[in-house]
Formats: C-alpha cells, structure tokens, sequence
C-alpha cells in the first residue's frame, strides 16, 4: 500500500515538472507528456503499468465532460448545432464505417465486427489535446466553438458504436435496425438522466443552507453521480454527463449565492482538471510496453505499419468529410447564409485537430480478455497496439503541426466580433448605469446623509476618480460603523442586481458568454472584498 502511494505521489510531482519544462518549451503539454511518458516507460527499473479501463472511464472521464461542458458557452453550442452534430454523429459514423471495411480488407483476420470495433475506438478526437494546443494562438471564436461542441458529444456516439459492435463480436449476430433504435434509446435516456439527476442538484445547492466548500464538494460528486446512474440501466452515462453539466452551468447565477462560492469552486475544479488531463496523457505514453509485450505472434513493425495506415485513413476521412460539412449548408439553406462563409482555412484547421486521446486508449483497453471461458477475445492485443499508434500519430504529428498551420494561413476572426475590450466596456456600463439608477430610486436619502453611499454614486459617475475617491472616503468613515454597515449592504444588493442583469445579457446574446463570464467574475471579487472569507 505504502510503495503504491510513494509511487501516485513520485508520479505526480514528476508529471508537474514535466508541465512545467513544456510551458517553458513552449510545447502543448499533452504532446510532451505523452513522449516523456514513453520514454520514462523504457527506463530500465521502472515498473510496468497496467491500467484497469474501469478506473480510467469512472475517475477521469465523468469530471472532464462535466467540466468541458460547464464552460462550454450554450448559446454558441446552439448557433453551430448543424457542423458540431455533423462531426459528432455523422463523422464518427462514417469514421467507423470506413475504417471498418479498411481494416478488414489490409489485416488478415479481421472480420467487418472486429473493423467497427476499431472504427468506434479511434474515432473520436481529444477535446483536451485540442483545445490545449489551440490555446494562445489566434484562432477564431468559431473554430474554437466547434471543437469544444463537437468534444462534448463525439465520445457518446463512439461508444455506442463500440457497445454495438463488441456485442456482434461476442454473439456473431448484428442488426442494423435494433442497432439504430437502441442507439437513440441509449443517447435520448442518458440526456434524461442527465437533465433528472441536474434538476435534484440544482434544488439542493438553491434551496439547501450550503456552504462554499459543500457546493464545490457538491460539484465534484454530480458528474459521477450522473454517469453512474445512467450507466446502472444501461444509458450513455456520457450523455448524462454533458446533458447536465449544461444545465447546471446556466443556472449557475441561481445555485452559488456568494462570490466566495463561485471563487472557491473555481479554484477546486481548476486543480482538479489540472491534475487529471496531465496524468491522463503521461498515462498514455507509459502503457506501451505492456501493450508491446501482449502482441504475441504479431511483430512490432507489423502493428505499427497497420497502425500508420489506419492513422492516414482517420485523417483523411476527417479532412475530406469537414469541407462538405461547413459548405453544403449553405448552398441549401438560406439561414446558414446568413453567417460570413467560413472559406477553406477555417475547415482546414478544425480538420487538422482531430488528435485522439485517453477516451480511445481507454476504450481499446476495455475490450475483455475472454469471449466466454475457453475462448480469447480475437485481436485484442492488434486493436489496443493500433489505438496507440493512432493516438500518438494523431497526437503528436497533428499537434506539433498544427501551430504552424495556423500561422502559415493567417487567418483571421470569421464573424463579426467586437473586441474584448468594447465588449467590457459595454457591459461595465449598463451594470454602472443600473446602480446609479438603483441609488437614485432606492437610497436616495443615504446618498444624501451616508457618505459612504454619497461617494459610490460619484465613483460610478465618474470613473476618473474612483479609486482615489473611493480610498478617501473609507479612510475618513473608518470609525463609523453603522455607516460602513449600511454601505456594505447597499453594495452587496448592488451586486446581486448586477448579476441578475449579466444573466439577461447572456439571454439576450448581445455580448460573447466569455466576456459576459468575465465581468461576473469582477463582480465575484469585488463581493469577496466585503465579505472576506465569512462564508466558507
């Protein structure tokens, strides 16, 4: 137990250091992980690890989704439903479709079940990897909107690819109409359980005298309570996921009162994730050898020359299915014309960020050892080595290049955007304007006689002087408590007004949710600049 917990412990710090060294490199960290992973695992001494599927599916995949859907912006993830569920449902079809028939024409053996097997585990790309290596570079809000819509439910519809054909390999029977109607009865019911399970949570954090550090235990615990709930009668616990950390996401300004709630929970989720995503991909590069040593007759060179070709195939299925997504559109539909063309570097980059991650490694290692007692699962051991030789392609070739794509097209913002510094200021003042016009209706005697209160309406009229103002007049009003008292009442309904109004911004879709989600975040400090920590 004790040499277990050493090793957790010297895994982690040195997956930290190895964080840091490719923020310093200036090398995604997913790509750098993966290769110090590989080679850490070549090291003589160093202990082989196996990983349980299990684990890796119930511990890191449920708080990842929740989390990736939590900050995905709703309002984007709708403006662009038709190319995320063309990529989510209809590339990870056609994906499995064609590198089923592929790997059963190139692999002597492979029958067509064992082809959709592999199909539906290196279909779906890694939100992480993308979104990690995008990150810092100019891209536009569209591409970016895309990718993180199209991560969220990829990996639903791929593992129900993989269920379906798992089961025609262990029984030899398949339909392709009982495949269909259970695809959208395993999706539909997972959405809800999903939207169930978000509603009692919901209830409890708005209604249940919670703390700040119960509502961010609360939230860790909803994605897998939702998984394993739409797991337990056989739904897509993926969709559970994503289904309810969308919801619970836009009643977020309903659950968490207090600014030292949202800071709090904050702080816990971006640690979390942290640590997950870079155990995650170090994870990935140290399994090789385990998968190495389980090929049995097959060589290394052979797997790795099915593995290139099924890689080239991903890729270029991936290119050649995005153009016709993000153009045809537009040819039928007067709507989709509506929004400025997205032209051929747009498509190109969101084609080229399809690298795959820990959902297909994962998924790979989940096939089962035996079919039944006397029988081993055919393949298994070629289909895990070429999941590995597809992520790292993927991962590595595609990650590494996609940078220079990028600055090689130059490309710029598709869609009319205001720039991020308009947009707050926009947003500053209506939430000014709307505390004004609360003080001038609603405290208009304490402007009057509290000098406090007096200077807050100055301050919000005349942003020249606000910090200069606002100092002197808590300097001179020290020793007055019940003015100090009032004042931070006021302030404090103030703010609570303001995020009501912020929420009204977000529906009324005249500002990004990013910047929108900024200024709540202000509003978040500045609250906590009254209250402190009396909260936790």
């Amino acid at each position: 137990m004790h040499e277990n917990f050493l090793l957790i412990l010297g895994l982690l710090l040195i997956v930290m250091l190895l964080v840091m060294l490719a923020q310093r490199i200036k090398i995604a960290y997913p790509i750098f992980l993966v290769l110090a992973g590989l080679g850490i695992s070549f090291i003589p001494g160093v202990p082989v690890l196996q990983l349980d599927p299990e684990i890796i599916f119930l511990i890191f995949l449920p708080p990842l989704l929740y989390e990736a859907a939590w900050y995905t912006s709703w309002n984007d993830f709708w403006k662009w439903k038709r190319p995320i569920s063309l990529l989510a449902f209809g590339l990870v079809f056609l994906t499995s479709l064609v590198v089923a028939y592929a790997s059963q024409a190139l692999i002597p053996g492979f029958t067509l079940a064992l082809g959709f097997l592999l199909g539906g585990i290196v279909s779906p790309p890694d939100a992480v990897a993308a979104t990690t290596v995008l990150k810092g570079l100019k891209v536009p809000k569209r591409t970016i909107a895309i990718l993180e819509g199209e991560s969220l439910i990829n990996d639903a519809s791929s593992l129900i690819v993989f269920r379906f054909a798992l089961a025609a390999v262990m029984t030899g029977f398949f339909s392709m109409q009982e495949a269909t109607g259970q695809f959208f009865l395993v999706a539909g019911m997972g959405i809800v359980v999903g939207i169930v399970g978000a509603h009692i949570f919901y209830a409890i954090h708005r209604f249940l005298p919670t703390t700040p550090a119960i509502d961010a235990a609360l939230t860790v615990m909803t994605p897998y309570i939702l998984f394993l709930s739409a797991e337990h009668f056989h739904f897509s616990g993926v969709m559970a996921v994503v289904s309810g950390g969308l919801f619970m996401s836009f009643r977020a300004h309903e659950m968490f009162k207090t600014g030292t709630t949202r800071i709090n929970m904050t702080g816990v989720w971006n640690t979390l994730i942290f640590v997950m995503n870079a155990l995650v991909f170090v994870l990935i590069g140290l399994e090789l050898p385990d998968i190495i040593n389980n090929l049995g007759e097959i060589s290394v060179m052979k797997g790795i020359e099915y593995g290139l070709i099924i890689s080239l195939i991903v890729i270029a299925v991936r290119l050649l299915w995005i153009y016709p997504v993000a153009h045809i559109p537009r040819w039928l539909s007067k709507k989709a014309r509506r929004d400025p063309s997205p032209g051929w570097k747009n498509p190109l980059i969101i084609g080229w960020a399809g690298m795959r991650g820990v959902v297909s490694l994962a998924t790979a290692l989940s096939i089962p050892v035996m079919m039944n007692s006397q029988t081993e699962f055919p393949m298994r051991n070629l289909i895990i080595f070429i999941t590995f030789v597809v992520i790292f392609v993927t991962l590595v070739f595609q990650g590494l290049t996609l940078p220079l794509i990028i600055k090689l097209t130059k490309i710029g913002e598709i869609d009319h955007i205001l720039p991020s510094h308009e947009q707050q200021a926009g947003i500053q003042m209506r939430l000014d304007r709307l505390a004004v016009d609360r003080l001038n209706h609603e405290y208009k005697d304490s402007v009057e006689t509290n000098n406090l209160v007096g200077n807050l309406k100055t301050t919000l009229e005349n942003e020249i002087h606000l910090h200069q103002n606002h100092l002197a007049s808590i300097e001179m009003c020290t020793n007055r408590q019940n003015d100090m008292k009032e004042y931070h009442q006021i302030m404090l309904d103030i703010f609570a007004l303001q995020r009501k109004e912020l929420f009204r911004m977000k529906r009324e879709k005249l500002y990004s949710d990013d910047e929108i989600r900024k200024a709540g975040s202000q509003l978040d400090l500045n609250e906590l600049k009254i209250t402190g920590n009396k909260h936790l």
